[in-house]
């Protein structure tokens, strides 16, 4: 299970010209009705530090994929948003992201060790968020071996 987050970032890299944590980043504002999130929910939701959150999110808006806004009141409170150009972005990245989570995982499991893992994965995400205040909602559930 290490090396999966590396040979996702390789993939990512290779046929989209991003990596896995920028991919991330884009994919989960384009889940958003208005594709914007605070800052801070943004990197609680991609498992990342605001600091590093905030050097992708730079080069993103570099790169005309993101925008970011401060928000107006006090504290430094930031937005950031999806551009058009960010969308097109990972709406093309997703079918390669998809298709190698498939090979380098789904296809290589039964349908029962697929709910082994989904029991796993929901066990180990309740013991680190034990305790954890405003914790990070839950990832998306791995699809059913039967899916297309």
């Amino acid at each position: 299970m290490i090396s999966l987050p590396a040979a996702l970032d390789a993939r990512m890299q290779r046929e989209s010209q991003m990596t896995f944590f920028e991919y991330m980043v884009l994919s989960v504002l384009s889940e958003e009705p208005d594709r914007t999130m605070r800052m801070s929910a943004l990197a609680a939701r991609t498992s990342a530090s605001l600091s590093r959150l905030s050097h992708v999110v730079g080069r993103l808006e570099n790169r005309g994929l993101l925008t970011r806004s401060r928000i107006p009141g006090a504290g430094r409170r930031t937005n950031t948003t999806l551009t058009d150009a960010g969308y097109d972005v990972v709406v093309a990245a997703a079918p390669g992201h998809v298709a190698a989570v498939r090979e380098y995982l789904i296809d290589e499991l039964e349908p029962h060790e697929l709910k082994t893992l989904r029991r796993i994965g929901t066990a180990v995400e309740a013991a680190i968020n034990r305790g954890r205040p405003g914790s990070a909602p839950a990832l998306p559930t791995l699809p059913e071996a039967t899916a297309p």
